[in-house]
């Protein structure tokens, strides 16, 4: 294993825009963790991509929900690699668009801050060490339109809230840790056709460029930022 290459992390990587994030990295050399909950999804996810790939891909088990499993992997990389180059928060549920602000459960409504928000928030803390290791650490949540104060409307009320939270997230950390030259950003991949997205949406190819722009940004690049394309998004 060359251990020079970057080394980054993707949860959520199963299938989708994740997927596609792990193909696009470790096809640029990475070495990649692809994290699904179901470690068995994680290995099928990595043999269907291996022949394909020149880069290393890692199946590893994360449930961004569990704090016990966070720093367990957490310890893992740091024995594997001693740091960690990228983290892209990419795991996400429930884009609930039949329900609505004014009647949804409030419980799912915290299942969904679990994973969408703090499951991020999370990570990003258990991983924060080690991604000060690298020469260029990146953070990359992905978030959505949904997200967006400017552009939001009613409907889709749990996911939607999640991804202003985990915008407001992305704002923190990006201020907290520039002067440590950690570059966080979020990035909405638009509308995809994924398991979540559903039919109609554009390609999961175009959807995952933009993470993968944002896993890869020059020291001189942008932090703090909301991105889709590469180009602004409004907050």
């Amino acid at each position: 294993m060359n251990t020079t290459a970057p080394v980054s992390l993707v949860t959520g990587a199963n299938r989708g825009i994740g997927l596609e994030t792990a193909r696009r990295l470790a096809g640029l050399g990475h070495t990649v963790l692809l994290c699904a909950r179901r470690l068995g999804d994680a290995e099928r996810a990595v043999a269907g991509l291996a022949p394909d790939v020149p880069g290393v891909l890692l199946p590893r088990r994360l449930d961004v929900t569990e704090d016990d499993g966070v720093r367990a992997l957490a310890r893992g990389v740091e024995a594997d690699f001693g740091r960690l180059d990228v983290l892209v928060n990419n795991a996400a549920v429930n884009y609930d668009t039949s329900r609505r602000a004014v009647s949804v459960d409030l419980g799912e409504v915290g299942r969904t801050l679990d994973t969408n928000l703090f499951g991020p928030w999370r990570t990003a803390q258990a991983f924060l060490p080690l991604l000060r290791r690298s020469a260029h650490p990146r953070v990359v949540n992905v978030s959505s339109e949904s997200g967006s104060l400017e552009l939001m409307a009613g409907g889709t009320p749990a996911y939607g809230v999640s991804k202003a939270a985990l915008n407001a997230l992305t704002r923190k950390l990006a201020d907290e840790l520039r002067a440590e030259r950690v570059l966080v950003n979020a990035v909405c991949p638009g509308w995809v056709a994924t398991d979540m997205g559903g039919p109609g949406g554009g390609p999961v190819e175009e959807g995952a460029a933009g993470v993968v722009w944002a896993a890869t940004l020059p020291d001189s690049g942008p932090t703090g930022g909301f991105f889709r394309d590469g180009k602004p998004l409004a907050w």
